[in-house]
């Protein structure tokens, strides 16, 4: 008996073991589905986030390219058009705010490659070799003309065709010309007058990548100082300093949001609230770099163990808010009062941090609160000088804690931050 009892107690200990690592397995598991879970909602967010983005766009394209097709088959005679439509989608996908541009710099790529490609065959018929000085040929006679990259690449492209073609197809040359001549008026009076895009609401789509970084890499700055958590914060540095993708979309929408404006009667009402975004952009770009060295500094803060004061925090937060208030005044086309009262909060809370005690890191992030904030002022349609007025202002005449009356000759308390 004793024996048998022996052996069973060990049999079970190992099931409850077993037990114990199946519940430890299970929430594992369980978490990792979780995970899982929310990443594929995050991915089918940004996916169906992009469609819309590129909705506009899509319908645009394929609009520019039927008509194209008709321009030149029924109205010029093409019986096989086939460069209208590549010329039209071409101008209207490859350089969104710079369609005019592209549209005189295909045609003109288009009768380098003709010229080229043309006059070579004559002298020197056609073959594999032939088609390799012809590429060279038309990509060194752009580039010493001074072509941008848009009229090398369709130069060369144009004589490729030519080469290839010309035995086969009659009367190839002026045909590629004229396509590509209609295919891109076709693609700027769809963009103008046929289905010109709402700029403002293609501006707020775009800028939003921008303006939801900042504020978050800036909450996270926040919420890493209160805890003192160094990774947390180098882990906003890092993201922060990736902007460029947010920055040359927004960058780019501005372009085409100009553009819009600039060539579509519908749009020309909308002119000066385009101006006032585009003139948000440059400021936009400082408050991004003033704020990576508000973060890097936050991360030095945290190295040499400076004293937090519990208002540095809440200044870093108020930005972030700040940021998000611009967005979203930005886009029910309001006068941002609200950002700029958040901004102006960002800086008297930064006061009360410098008042209470910083070390040379907290002083410099101290600092970066009153420039950031100047330059989301900026954004928000005040002057540089006005800001930087009302950033001093609220940032206010703060004395430490303790300082003595008079001068003291061994030490000096330093100014206060300056404004960018």
């Amino acid at each position: 008996m004793a024996v048998a009892r022996d052996r069973r107690f060990p049999l079970l200990r190992r099931n409850r073991v077993r037990e114990s690592l199946s519940d430890v397995d299970t929430a594992r598991i369980a978490e990792t589905v979780a995970q899982l879970h929310r990443q594929s909602k995050a991915t089918l967010h940004d996916r169906l986030h992009r469609v819309r983005m590129a909705l506009g766009l899509a319908v645009q394209a394929g609009l520019a390219a039927g008509l194209s097709w008709v321009a030149a088959h029924d109205l010029l005679g093409n019986p096989q058009p086939v460069f209208a439509p590549i010329s039209a989608v071409g101008t209207l996908a490859v350089s969104v705010g710079q369609r005019f541009r592209r549209t005189v710099e295909l045609i003109v790529g288009v009768a380098v490659g003709v010229a080229i490609g043309d006059l070579l065959i004559h002298f020197l018929g056609t073959g594999p070799w032939q088609l390799g000085l012809v590429v060279t040929a038309a990509i060194l006679l752009t580039i010493f003309a001074g072509g941008s990259v848009a009229i090398v690449i369709q130069a060369a492209a144009t004589a490729v065709l030519i080469v290839t073609l010309s035995p086969s197809v009659a009367n190839l040359e002026p045909t590629r010309f004229i396509d590509a001549a209609v295919g891109g008026t076709i693609a700027l009076l769809v963009t103008a007058v046929l289905l010109p895009l709402n700029p403002l609401r293609v501006l707020n789509r775009a800028a939003r990548p921008a303006l939801d970084l900042l504020a978050e890499q800036l909450d996270a700055t926040a919420d890493g100082l209160r805890e003192r958590n160094q990774e947390r914060i180098q882990a906003a540095l890092d993201r922060l300093r990736d902007n460029k993708q947010e920055l040359a979309t927004l960058t780019e929408a501005i372009e085409g949001a100009k553009e819009t404006a600039l060539l579509s009667p519908a749009r020309w009402h909308r002119r000066s609230e385009l101006t006032h975004y585009a003139d948000a952009a440059d400021p936009i770009d400082r408050a991004m770099r003033n704020s990576g060295t508000l973060i890097r500094r936050a991360v030095t803060l945290i190295e040499d163990d400076e004293p937090v004061p519990e208002p540095m925090p809440h200044a870093i937060a108020h930005l972030a808010e700040s940021v998000r208030l611009l967005k979203r005044e930005f886009a029910q086309g309001e006068e941002p009062e609200q950002a700029r009262e958040r901004s102006l909060r960002a800086v008297s809370e930064a006061g009360r941090a410098y008042a209470e005690g910083v070390g040379f890191s907290g002083s410099v992030v101290v600092a970066q609160v009153r420039t950031t904030a100047s330059d989301l002022m900026v954004a928000s349609g005040i002057s540089q000088e006005e800001a930087n007025r009302l950033v001093r202002q609220s940032f206010g005449e703060t004395e430490r804690p303790g300082a003595p009356a008079g001068p003291e000759p061994t030490a000096k308390r330093p100014a206060a931050p300056p404004v960018g």
